[in-house]
């Protein structure tokens, strides 16, 4: 396959079980779109309970082996499993573009992201030192270590079919766990080139697993006994569900989920800059990113010049088959995204706010099915708007005006979700004031994507995360593992007959 050719297989997408592709045993199948045509590329099997079983089975069989490696030896094959993702990037970009949509450069990004983490898991020996106390009480000393779990799970989105996935696998892995991969069945193949790179890598067979599917693989594997801890991303409602069913089975369950991201302009903000952050954040992979920025929060009299300079960039957006490389922005993910986002614009229309650019009823040359939209931009919208309160996913840009630096604040702390937010301004004293009080996981002062780099993990606050880790980095190897502490005296120590108080430092 050449740097920049799509991804044309049309092979049935499977599962990969016990380090084989496997085909399903339910005969159940739904199909894999190419956004930008419209057609049918290919079908991927939607799995069974028997499918779940055989994965966890196999993984189970695998873990303690894994586990009992030392963590030098499983680093070194996250090692060759980065030298094998860095060669292959491109490929994996291909295959994200032509099931997914975003814009090759947009997919080697996503590639990239993820592989940083496979790089920051390179160095578990490190991550997974413990503390030791000398001499605790008398001949008594004190040691922490941080073991694995067991067969754990992650349930990841559609919208970063390699990024996502790599916040947890390559983490639990290393960390000595055995893991099952249920990606989303919209662009499932990427999941299995990995697995591909991971058994290349020298990973042994049972310890990744995929099992394509929908909720009847979700429910099955937050139902299994032997599934110890399961990993989502996805939207608020499914969060939760993932969170409460799997908390009620007794697992370890991080679930992140939607946002209503906020960029709040201050008046002495670089116009210039404001407007490529918002057209980059609103716009860039179609509004389908969790981070992206969807509302526009302007501050006093600079909104009149901001809203007509992002109205005039958002015309001129070059939406298009997303391996042209001067696309900026692709086609929706689907059909039903692509209605689901004309309707929230016809909602906005109905509850009154301002229209200003409408992107519904793009047609793209030669693509005459795909699922297209431009970038669409509304102005004078309120809190009290459903564009306002829920999670589009879509290229839907709202644009707010306040009077205020604390109306602004204020506003961003008000909303349910706490995902992601920024704030563009030249006053250090705002900035430093806005990254203290705002109420919101993940902060970018000029900086309108602040998705953390590998090693400082990745979450949000209140509706966006269900659990109490965040994705990957220190985080995630906590996540992946339970701390023993133990206490040990030996027999030259002991001598004084039974003792009936708890060890103290005497």
């Amino acid at each position: 396959m050449g740097a920049h050719d799509p991804f044309t297989a049309t092979a049935e997408v499977g599962h990969f079980i016990q380090g084989a592709p496997v085909a399903s045993r339910s005969g159940r199948r739904q199909a894999v779109y190419n956004p930008a045509t419209g057609a049918v590329a290919r079908q991927v099997a939607l799995g069974s309970l028997e499918d779940v079983n055989a994965a966890v089975a196999a993984a189970q069989a695998a873990f303690d082996g894994w586990a009992q490696t030392p963590p030098i030896r499983r680093g070194r094959v996250m090692f060759k499993f980065l030298e094998l993702m860095n060669l292959h990037r491109d490929t994996l970009a291909a295959m994200i573009t032509a099931e997914h949509g975003k814009v090759f450069t947009d997919a080697q990004g996503e590639v990239s992201r993820g592989i940083d983490i496979v790089e920051f898991a390179c160095g578990i020996p490190q991550l997974l030192k413990g503390d030791f106390t000398d001499q605790v009480s008398t001949g008594i000393d004190n040691w922490t270590l941080r073991q694995p779990l067991g067969v754990v799970a992650g349930i990841t989105p559609f919208n970063f079919p390699c990024m996502v996935p790599c916040w947890m696998f390559p983490v639990a892995i290393a960390a000595g766990n055995s893991f099952i991969l249920k990606p989303s069945e919209r662009d499932p193949s990427a999941s299995l080139f990995m697995a591909e790179l991971l058994k290349q890598a020298g990973l042994p067979d049972g310890v990744f697993n995929v099992v394509q599917g929908d909720k009847l693989v979700v429910d099955a594997l937050l139902t299994h006994p032997d599934v110890k801890a399961v990993s989502f991303v996805g939207s608020t409602p499914i969060a939760q569900y993932i969170y409460e069913t799997g908390a009620h089975h007794g697992k370890r369950v991080q679930a992140l989920g939607g946002a209503k991201n906020h960029m709040v302009v201050m008046p002495d903000a670089d116009l210039d800059q404001a407007v490529d952050a918002l057209i980059g954040a609103g716009y860039g992979s179609a509004g389908e990113r969790c981070m992206a920025i969807s509302v526009a929060v302007v501050v006093g009299d600079i909104a009149d010049r901001l809203v007509d300079a992002v109205a005039a960039r958002a015309k001129t957006l070059k939406v298009k088959n997303g391996m042209e490389l001067d696309a900026e922005m692709g086609p929706i993910v689907t059909a039903q995204a692509l209605e689901r986002i004309s309707g929230y614009i016809d909602v906005g229309v109905q509850e009154g706010a301002k229209l200003v650019v409408d992107g519904r009823g793009l047609r793209v040359p030669g693509h005459d099915g795909g699922f297209w939209i431009g970038g669409t931009l509304f102005d004078h919208v309120t809190p009290q708007m459903r564009i306002y309160r829920e999670e589009i996913f879509g290229p839907v840009l709202a644009v707010v005006r306040v009077p205020d630096f604390a109306a602004a604040l204020a506003l961003v702390n008000a909303h349910e979700f706490g995902n992601g937010v920024a704030c563009f301004t030249s006053d250090g004293n705002v900035a430093r004031e806005f990254a203290r009080r705002v109420q919101v996981g993940m902060v970018g002062i000029n900086v309108p994507i602040p998705v953390p780099m590998a090693w400082h993990g990745f979450g949000g606050w209140k509706k966006s995360l269900f659990g109490d880790m965040h994705a990957y980095g220190e985080e995630g190897v906590r996540f992946y593992t339970k701390q023993k502490s133990v206490m040990q005296r030996w027999p030259s120590s002991i001598g004084r007959g039974a003792e009936f108080v708890m060890p103290t430092a005497k």
